[in-house]
């Protein structure tokens, strides 16, 4: 009985087409090959991405913690999608008015939601140009539009 596979010096290549076909049956080189991470993703694989400021939200947090997180909601220039960025330290989100432009970058789970904040994956890193830690601590001041 025969293991029904080529055998000889002269089958390398079937065997190679052969190997490269039948491995998308496996499911984790499927998961891992696919390209599918950088469709799903807002941001498309990057690590920061610039968009507008649509609106400015609070999230209640999840059990047991009770507190509204100030957040905004963002508009990507990138792909049009629109997702929620988390506003760090107090205070915080006196600094961004409607129609400003954020940077934005990832909470720090890869792509997960942190902490007792439920759906929010993203951080606001700076506001038309300037970071949010050098207006909190005073160093900057935004311009006036």
């Amino acid at each position: 009985m025969g293991s029904h596979k080529p055998r000889g010096i002269l089958c390398g290549r079937k065997l190679k087409n052969k190997r490269r076909v039948n491995r998308w049956a496996d499911k984790d080189y499927r998961k891992s090959h696919s390209g599918r991470e950088f469709r799903s993703d807002p941001l498309g694989g990057s690590s920061h991405a610039s968009g507008i400021c649509v609106g400015r939200v609070g999230f209640e947090s999840k059990q047991p913690n009770s507190a509204l997180r100030k957040g905004v909601r963002v508009l990507l220039k990138k792909n049009n999608k629109k997702v929620a960025a988390f506003v760090p330290r107090d205070g915080c989100l006196n600094f961004i008015d409607e129609n400003d432009t954020v940077l934005i970058s990832g909470l720090g789970r890869s792509g997960r939601t942190v902490g007792d904040m439920p759906g929010i994956r993203y951080k606001c890193v700076t506001v038309a140009g300037i970071s949010l830690r050098a207006l909190y601590l005073g160093k900057k001041q935004k311009k006036k539009a």
